[in-house]
């Protein structure tokens, strides 16, 4: 098992990212709350890993935060949601805010993540309710700080690409509803709200 990778940020290309660590280089798939922390190509960067092998592929996770990586493991337990989901989840919510999302049984809420249906978003509120307790309170251990690598509307068009959306829709709602001063949370909340119709 590999746990912790400590190296040099080769290249990020969310999710995608390239670490080298002692010579060899580790591609790893991140949530965007974690590429949103990492420090600039070059830098040195500390991750939490999930290392998952299946039959026919092997692939290695990397987070910024304990608490991140929990929740990415406790996720996969759910029938139907698989690690693309997962990470889907961790790029349009807090850990914070989807704890308390279940805790509070909001279906509905859940539901505007994207691959998450309604039959999921129930199986998530009965199956997690019971391990996301830590989630809320704690935003967890932090392994290490940097700058934010592109502004609000950047940010928030990577991470909408990320979750499935195309590139010139993603512009184009960027465009549609960012307003100076928003928070790249705040535009990829309206971004969704526009899609979704929420």
């Amino acid at each position: 098992m590999i746990g912790r990778l400590r190296g040099i940020l080769l290249s990020k290309q969310p999710p995608r990212l390239l670490i080298e660590v002692g010579g060899i280089g580790y591609e790893l798939e991140a949530p965007m709350s974690t590429i949103y922390d990492l420090p600039a190509t070059g830098k040195e960067v500390i991750l939490l890993t999930h290392y998952a092998v299946k039959e026919d592929s092997v692939a290695l996770y990397g987070f910024m935060h304990e608490s991140e990586r929990a929740l990415f493991r406790s996720l996969q337990k759910v029938s139907g949601i698989g690690a693309k989901i997962a990470l889907a989840v961790l790029s349009g919510v807090s850990t914070d805010h989807f704890a308390r999302l279940v805790q509070t049984g909001d279906v509905v809420a859940l539901t505007k993540i994207p691959g998450i249906g309604k039959k999921t978003a129930e199986r998530i509120v009965v199956e997690l309710r019971d391990r996301v307790d830590g989630l809320a309170s704690s935003p967890g251990t932090r392994v290490n700080g940097a700058e934010m690598p592109l502004d609000a509307a950047g940010e928030a068009t990577v991470a909408l690409q990320q979750l499935g959306y195309k590139p010139a829709e993603v512009t184009r709602l960027v465009q549609k509803v960012a307003a100076d001063g928003d928070s790249a949370e705040a535009i990829i909340r309206k971004a969704l709200r526009a899609v979704l119709g929420g």
